[in-house]
């Protein structure tokens, strides 16, 4: 296996373990009215003592709660917020699926495009494949895709 191939699979494999936790909480979804304001309330904290906390103008607090809902918050000023809460700020990108599964099915996509560029330019001049060659192309190429470069999966064709 390529290294470059075989370094992307074990680091797609080491975060699928990771990510796979996250994946099924659909509980952790942001509240309507942000995260922000959500334990604030909880808390029982008025948006005066979050911005004495936070060192900022109360006013600034009520537009940060805004920014949250409207996901025009910084990462700085979610991490600032947490921390005036005794709280952490967990940030995550977390795939839909396996990475491994995303990769598969973009190798397959590319794999499908090259196939039936070439295949259609044999039927055209009489040399099509059987089923049985184009089965066994297909298998072959998809490997290749797989085993390459993991950057050219991303590269339009």
């Amino acid at each position: 296996m390529h290294s470059k191939s075989a370094t992307a699979a074990l680091a797609r494999k080491h975060l699928d373990r990771r990510l796979t936790p996250l994946r099924k909480t659909q509980d952790l979804a942001r509240p309507a009215r942000g995260w922000i304001k959500a334990i604030r309330e909880a808390l029982g904290m008025t948006t005066a003592q979050l911005a004495e906390r936070m060192g900022v103008a109360q006013t600034r607090v009520s537009r940060i709660e805004k920014d949250e809902v409207g996901s025009a918050v910084t990462l700085r000023t979610l991490r600032q917020a947490a921390e005036a809460m005794n709280c952490t700020l967990v940030y995550a990108l977390v795939p839909n699926e396996d990475l491994e599964q995303i990769v598969r099915q973009r190798a397959a996509v590319l794999t499908n495009e090259r196939l039936s560029r070439t295949h259609h330019t044999m039927k055209l001049e009489n040399q099509a494949l059987s089923e049985r060659d184009l089965n066994a192309e297909h298998s072959r190429v998809f490997r290749d895709i797989l085993e390459g470069d993991p950057r050219r999966l991303w590269t339009s064709q």
